[in-house]
């Protein structure tokens, strides 16, 4: 399965968190979208209306297991999806930012 190092994401990649409301609540990467995985297949076309056409999707969650998942689905409908390494646990240990919805400091749940 692709994957990226958290790292190696740019500023302006287009990512998509698979967690759970309550774990985006907490703390989440500003500008991603939020489609949790309970709800994805129902809302699938969020997912397609936001994406970027032919851009590629990095899917994220805490620790890279659901996002894999979800992004096995997105290559399975021929979506360059690929899944983040580490999730948003290594996201915030090398340092970057996690939110709140009112822009507050955040935390990964």
């Amino acid at each position: 399965m692709p994957t990226v190092q958290v790292t190696d994401l740019k500023d302006d990649d287009f990512l998509l968190d698979v967690r759970e409301d309550d774990e985006w609540q907490a703390g989440h990467a500003e500008g991603a979208l939020h489609i949790p995985i309970s709800e994805f297949v129902a809302r699938y076309g969020e997912l397609t209306e936001a994406a970027p056409q032919d851009g590629r999707i990095h899917v994220i969650c805490r620790s890279g297991g659901r996002s894999a998942q979800v992004t096995m689905y997105l290559a399975q409908q021929g979506i360059d999806a690929v899944n983040v390494d580490g999730g948003m646990q290594l996201w915030a240990e090398v340092g970057r930012p996690v939110v709140t919805d009112d822009g507050r400091p955040g935390f990964v749940l």
